[in-house]
């Protein structure tokens, strides 16, 4: 097991010391999963999946954090397990050009409720839920450097039957604001680009609809929280800059791939509102809750449900 998590940490380029945290955190989490989807099993006659939900802010580790439950269900208790990103049921271009046109030009930006192909993602859900031993399923796959979905032939293929599906996004189990949240803008983005307020409307009404579908077949939430709106910035900065050195490496141009600190902060902005009210709704609805500090370090294991 140790090997194996080691060879995981490599291929992530990860430092040596996030093997404590594998240890410390994400060993004893995935045997409350374990028990969790022992449970589901002993409650039904027929083999349902069990459905992980896991939600994190930009920079948060959100498919690191994946990565690894999936590692540990699948070498020590032998559980086929699939993850799903919601970034990669984002709308075509196109799809968003259209909505970019006719309902709001902040709608170009893939990110936001509104920007994703929900009723693809639960239709590839049930796809799995059902799939037969021997079956497989493809994936959908989004391609961020070219900003458009992949074409099938590059999709990710599984086989059945599937014990455990991850579903992890920045946005998974979130509920909509109600319209007196709604009335006041929360940064510049929403004073300028969105005055009247139609952009955020449209965002949150998106996510009272198709999403809320979608939650709806997560059996439990995990939560990685941030302890500010202001160190998802500065994790999504560090990202940019370590993206900035890969591309020197190679020899690009990293003007023509990466966001200058303006243009990060635009960017950001558009996650801002739901990331806020995320920030302080969220963990009380998860079952389990991963405290990160300001270095994006976990530093301790809650259950918010069990405190209630």
């Amino acid at each position: 097991m140790n090997n194996t998590v080691r060879n995981k940490m490599s291929l992530l380029k990860l430092p040596d010391s996030y093997e404590i945290t594998v240890t410390d955190y994400f060993v004893p989490l995935v045997e409350e999963i374990f028990t969790a989807i022992s449970t589901k099993n002993t409650s039904t006659s027929e083999h349902a999946p069990f459905v992980l939900g896991i939600q994190g802010s930009q920079g948060s580790g959100k498919s690191t954090c994946s990565e690894f439950i999936k590692l540990i269900l699948e070498e020590k208790h032998h559980l086929n397990t699939v993850i799903l990103s919601l970034d990669d049921f984002y709308l075509t271009r196109a799809e968003r050009q259209h909505l970019a046109i006719n309902i709001h030009p902040l709608l170009i930006t893939r990110g936001v409720p509104g920007t994703h192909d929900i009723k693809l993602a639960i239709d590839t859900v049930q796809k799995l839920i059902r799939l037969p031993p021997k079956q497989t399923q493809t994936i959908p796959r989004f391609d961020k450097a070219r900003d458009e979905r992949q074409p099938p032939s590059l999709w990710t293929t599984v086989s059945g039957p599937v014990d455990v599906i991850i579903i992890e996004g920045w946005c998974i189990g979130m509920k909509p604001q109600n319209h007196e949240q709604l009335r006041v803008p929360v940064n510049i983005l929403e004073v300028h680009e969105d005055a009247d307020g139609s952009w955020r409307n449209y965002v949150n009404d998106s996510l009272a609809g198709d999403y809320q579908s979608l939650f709806s077949m997560i059996d439990e939430l995990l939560v990685l929280k941030a302890p500010s709106f202001n160190a998802v910035f500065h994790w999504r900065r560090k990202q940019e800059r370590k993206l900035i050195d890969t591309l020197a490496k190679q020899g690009m141009d990293s003007k023509l791939h990466t966001l200058s600190d303006q243009q990060l902060k635009r960017f950001i902005a558009h996650y801002e509102r739901l990331t806020q009210h995320g920030l302080t709704t969220l963990d009380h609805q998860a079952r389990w809750c991963l405290v990160l500090d300001e270095t994006q370090q976990i530093t301790c294991l809650q259950h918010p449900l069990e405190a209630k």
